[in-house]
């Protein structure tokens, strides 16, 4: 055995908060039997990845080793955890295990993309195990903001290694299983050598509230409204969907779900047997008809997505429906660092409609989906590993994660994508860095992160772009005058002349003092167009624009 190793390797999720994607091997180096745990998305923004529709892990070392896949485990049906699954599942080909609600939406996922929706398996919880090559793995039942989300015990010949997954310690979660101290102190029976473990609130230094503290607060505040209540949340929180449609109801308010991902959610819910006393809804048809006073709407959108059913209601309307002066909005959810802009943008849009928003500032219509520092520091001291594994979180979270664990004696490692651990020894040790960037979902495509399409998309957004043509004769020679088209640049320039004609004559003057082997060779031709056109624009409007230039040769 001494030539076999354990190792840890994180391809998205460690070093940032989203896009998880964890890989465990055992066996010889570089010939290790692996299990891949979870299949993630981050999304996109503006400023860095526009006109990206998905953020995917790139998973190029995995691919190239697919033979070696005994198979996939989806920890919960979160979209940072699950997203993926469709886009990258026909590159891996190996099973997927789930519990049945997540495996539900997995399905669907697959089902969509054109995929068998039948490589999804649905498992029981612990004491039921997977056999995965030289893995045992069983689902763990533990608290999360979503329905049935699970750690993983997993069983290896080098000892037992626990992936807790996205958690919290809540015994009162309103949805889903409760967090049950016995059942984890029964896993940690035998020993833990590894816990990879949550870093998300690691700097919250109190101890995480429950679910079930919420309810009250609402109930209030919506009690008290006067006008047209709306809500929005996390869909996948079906918990607190519950929790303010419940709330709604005791108000004496009509309840209306706004949004596909949150109806797909509540019918998943439903399908799966999670949810049995979700309060009656109304169809948007029907709220147009009843008295704003005794409607609530819950909405999509609760990060600022532009397409969600929240961000339509601040332009204006949503499948009719409308917030009006004297109504009430409230985001009970957390805003993801990064979304700020677009949630602000949502809230200042209601302001100007005369909405009264409230937000996350209080801390009383929203708790977190993870653990908070005391919570981790609860769970290290329940599971006694015999080391650690900060995960889900940036570097500077991973880093004080392995500080915490060492105030306990607990010796980590700071593992950041690409980091591949190995867990064999008495010590986490970075035995070696592999590749572990990023990819998009580009419309119907995926690119990689480096391909330079999305570079590309962002220096034109910056400079503008010339679209110069110039036509050559059978002689070699220019045919009349090159002509110019621009795209996102100012149309007039410092000499108050149209910026198109001074790009022309420019361009024309350049081209004609270039001589005859220039015009003959396009390499040539092309370079000292783009100079030309460059120098000009950036003469007359300061900006050096992307340049396409467009040779037609006559024969």
């Amino acid at each position: 055995m001494s030539n076999e190793r354990l190792i840890y390797l994180p391809l998205g999720g460690a070093g940032e908060v989203g896009m998880n994607c964890y890989v465990y091997g055992y066996g010889p180096e570089d010939a290790e039997r692996l299990i891949v745990v979870d299949l993630g998305v981050t999304f996109p923004d503006m400023d860095g990845t526009p006109g990206v529709d998905l953020i995917l892990p790139d998973v190029q070392w995995l691919a190239e080793r697919a033979e070696r896949i005994e198979a996939i485990f989806i920890t919960h049906a979160h979209e940072d955890h699950i997203g993926a699954l469709a886009h990258l599942w026909p590159r891996l080909k190996a099973p997927v295990y789930a519990r049945a609600f997540t495996a539900h939406l997995g399905r669907m996922k697959l089902e969509d993309a054109g995929l068998d929706p039948t490589t999804v398996r649905t498992v029981s919880t612990w004491p039921e195990t997977v056999t995965a090559g030289p893995f045992t793995v069983g689902f763990v039942p533990i608290s999360h903001s979503i329905p049935e989300s699970a750690g993983l015990c997993i069983d290896t010949p080098r000892g037992r290694v626990v992936h807790s997954a996205d958690f919290k310690l809540d015994e009162t979660p309103v949805v889903g299983e409760r967090f049950d101290r016995d059942l984890w102190a029964g896993i940690a029976r035998p020993g833990i050598r590894a816990l990879a473990c949550d870093s998300t609130n690691v700097f919250v230094d109190r101890p995480g509230r429950s679910e079930a503290s919420l309810g009250a607060e609402i109930e209030r505040l919506v009690s008290s409204a006067t006008g047209m209540v709306a809500a929005t949340t996390f869909a996948s929180n079906i918990a607190r969907l519950k929790t303010l449609a419940e709330a709604g109801q005791r108000a004496g308010r009509s309840v209306c779900l706004l949004g596909r991902a949150m109806r797909r959610m509540i019918t998943a819910g439903i399908e799966t047997g999670i949810l049995t006393d979700f309060p009656k809804t109304v169809s948007p048809e029907d709220a147009l008809e009843i008295p704003r006073a005794n409607l609530m709407l819950l909405s999509s959108g609760s990060q600022g997505e532009r397409r969600a059913a929240t961000a339509q209601l601040a332009r204006g309307k949503y499948l009719g429906l409308e917030m009006k002066a004297g109504d009430l909005f409230l985001f009970s959810s957390k805003t993801i660092p990064g979304n700020e802009k677009s949630v602000l943008r949502i809230i200042n849009a209601f302001s100007e409609m005369g909405v009264d928003v409230v937000d996350d500032a209080s801390d009383r219509y929203h708790v977190s989906g993870h653990a908070n520092r005391p919570d981790l520091k609860e769970m290290h001291g329940l599971l006694r590993p015999q080391m650690l594994i900060p995960m889900h979180g940036e570097h500077r979270m991973l880093r004080a994660h392995v500080a915490l664990g060492a105030e306990t004696g607990i010796p980590g490692v700071i593992a950041p994508n690409g980091a591949v651990v190995d867990l064999s020894g008495d010590a986490p040790r970075i035995a070696e860095y592999v590749e572990a960037g990023r990819s998009y979902l580009d419309g119907k495509v995926q690119i990689g992160a480096l391909d330079g399409v999305v570079r590309d998309r962002i220096r034109m957004a910056l400079n503008g772009h010339v679209m110069a043509s110039v036509i050559i004769d059978e002689d070699g020679e220019m045919l009349g005058d090159p002509w110019c088209e621009i795209m996102g640049l100012a149309e007039t320039g410092l000499s108050k002349a149209p910026l198109v004609d001074v790009l022309e004559h420019d361009l024309g003057q350049a081209l004609a003092r270039a001589g005859g082997k220039t015009l003959a060779d396009d390499d040539k031709l092309v370079d000292t167009a783009k100079r030309a056109v460059r120098k000009t624009a950036m003469d007359e409007i300061g900006k050096k624009p992307e340049v396409t230039v467009v040779i037609s040769r006559l024969s």
